[in-house]
Order: structure tokens, then sequence, then C-alpha cells
């Protein structure tokens, strides 16, 4: 069995528009619902599909994190291009960190971040990310238990400079935290690992918009677009966007 491979997907409703970020290893997948979600409510919605991501772990290992970012900024840029002037940024996991980084660097509306990590990162652990993505995706192609140790070791055995990369690319949107003064909801759920529920209070903490709420989900884990409090986290999302001082 193959996996289908994972697209950016655009919807297109009204002149308020929503660029919507996945995370690390994952895929358009893991924010599909919420964008349909927002379109029904009269959002127009675009998620990029990261460089390397939604293929082969070796593609995705292999691709540095300045590409990753590049198909974020490509994202912005294309619904600038569409005419869409006022643009809001929602992310998850290292969409969540990108979120950040955007609204350190971008005139967005507002940000919206969920289960970003800008505590410290080691590459022992997100190559842990890689290898368990790694593992389901060859699990998808076979079930031989040799063929799947195989590939991960020859994965284990990758340079790791893009992992490095990686972590100083989080660390770095941290120390930026005080630049964001867009409207500003970090999300996170209490079931996700302390690491991310410590980044949300830091995010909370230091970032510099002056209209910020932190919101927590005790049922939930890592990915709330698509975790068991999903209805009231689209909720939560509709009725800040709603709130905002659109122009349009």
């Amino acid at each position: 069995m193959k996996m289908v491979a994972p697209e950016s997907f655009t919807y297109k409703a009204g002149r308020r528009a929503v660029l919507l970020l996945h995370g690390y290893t994952g895929s358009t997948v893991h924010v599909r619902h919420l964008g349909r979600y927002l379109h029904e409510h009269g959002y127009t919605c675009h998620a990029p599909l990261y460089a390397g991501h939604g293929d082969v772990p070796e593609l995705l290992l292999r691709t540095r994190p300045a590409a990753w970012w590049q198909s974020v900024v490509d994202g912005y840029d294309w619904l600038q291009q569409q005419g869409y002037e006022e643009i809001a940024v929602a992310g998850v996991s290292l969409g969540g960190v990108f979120t950040l980084r955007m609204g350190t660097l971008f005139p967005v509306k507002a940000v919206i971040s969920m289960s970003a990590p800008v505590q410290e990162k080691n590459t022992a652990d997100i190559l842990q990310r890689v290898l368990d993505y790694a593992r389901w995706y060859v699990s998808l192609e076979t079930k031989d238990p040799a063929i799947i140790a195989q590939r991960l070791d020859s994965l284990a055995n990758e340079p790791l400079n893009e992992l490095e990369q990686l972590r100083q690319l989080i660390s770095s949107t941290a120390g930026r935290l005080s630049r964001i003064t867009a409207p500003a909801l970090i999300m996170q759920g209490q079931q996700d690992d302390v690491l991310y529920q410590d980044s949300a209070r830091t995010i909370y903490e230091q970032i510099g918009s002056p209209h910020k709420e932190l919101k927590w989900y005790p049922n939930s884990g890592h990915i709330l677009p698509m975790d068991v409090e999903q209805a009231q986290v689209f909720a939560d999302i509709h009725q800040f966007l709603d709130v905002l001082d659109w122009q349009v």
C-alpha cells in the first residue's frame, strides 16, 4: 500500500484570509478540517505543503528548514497576489513556530499558535520524530520487519545538519516573540508533553501583543485540530477571528 501524497489546498470564500500551517513530519491533512470549518464561516483558507513533506522520509530529512520556511512565505505571498490584504496566520506544532515567526516579520492580521515549541529541543528528539514518521510511512509499503528496520537504520545514520538548523530556527523565533504586536491566540492541550505546555506559557508571557489570550484544552494532546476537543478548538478560533477589526 502506498500513501496518497497530500497537497496544498485553498478554500476561497470572503476577503478575510487565513494562512494555515501544519507541523513537522505532518502535512496539510492536519489542518484540512479546520480549513473547511473556517471556509464554511466565510473565511478564505490556504494551506501550503512544506517542501520535503508528505513524501518519503529520506526526502524530509534531506530538505533544509529554510525550504520549509520558504513554503510558508510563498503561501503568504500567494494570498497577497490573489488580492487578500488582511491575512491571519494559524499553525500547529512547527506550524505554530512559523506562525509566530510570520508575526515578527510580516504585517499579519493575527497569529494563532497551537502546540508550538519554543523551549530548547535537542536534535535527538527531533530525529525521533523523523524515525516515528518513517516507521509509519514504511509500514504502509511493507509489513516485513527486516525491511522496516533496515530503512530506519539508514535514516538514523543520515547527517543531522538539517535537524540542527531546525533547532536553531525554533530558538531564534523564541528570541523574537516581543516583536509580535498583532492580536494573538495561544492554544495548548494539557495532555501534550510538558515541553509544549511550558512553551505555551513562555509564548504568552513574552509575546509583545497587547491583545493576547492563552487557552488550555484539558483532554487534548499535540495536534489540536484533530484531537478530541476539535469542536471547541474550531469554535474558539472562529470567535477569535470574528472579533478582530477586519477592514473587509
